[in-house]
């Protein structure tokens, strides 16, 4: 077996994964799906974590991690699908970072590895086993990489930033300080 074989081998299995994992995490948030709490459950969710209006930001977490889990498993889009995804884990890493790193006291290092790994794959390519090879890279083209990257990270910091001061302004007033 060849080095470029191997190569495209490994990333149709790491691009299968990751987006199988978005995908499903998706489809908790949007269909209530694998345990999760649907739109009910996700809007709930999302108002206790400060985001506003909560239904919209339930409605495109979840269909953001859905569609761009299906794109990157597909290899269709990829450099799009990897930036959408890592963009929105972005947001998920701002909710953890309180708690630390590590996942198991609350920490960001999960949604931070599954954004990590998806901009890698966009970045890098979706191999010769993936829609995007059978087209021809029609929805894989070298501006779409920039394109992909600058949009996400553009309405990753506008949500993020948002949420910072939607609870900077909801915070109530130290009383300590009042007398």
């Amino acid at each position: 077996m060849t080095s470029l074989v191997r190569r495209d081998l490994g990333l149709l299995a790491l691009r299968v994964g990751t987006g199988a994992v978005l995908a499903a995490h998706g489809a908790q948030k949007l269909f209530g799906w694998f345990g999760g709490g649907g739109i009910e459950g996700t809007t709930k969710g999302m108002e206790a974590m400060g985001f506003h209006p909560p239904k919209s930001s339930a409605v495109a977490a979840g269909a953001v991690e859905t569609g761009s889990g299906l794109l990157l498993a597909l290899g269709l889009a990829t450099p799009a699908a990897g930036a959408a995804a890592a963009g929105n884990m972005a947001g998920a890493v701002s909710v953890h970072a309180p708690a630390g790193f590590f996942a198991q006291s609350g920490g960001y290092e999960y949604p931070a590895f599954l954004g990590f790994t998806a901009a890698a794959v966009g970045v890098i390519g979706p191999g010769r086993y993936s829609l995007d090879h059978l087209t021809r890279h029609r929805f894989d083209q070298p501006w779409t990489i920039a394109a992909a990257v600058l949009a996400s990270a553009a309405a990753a910091a506008a949500v993020v930033g948002k949420r910072a001061r939607d609870q900077e302004r909801d915070e109530p007033a130290d009383d300590d300080a009042a007398s």
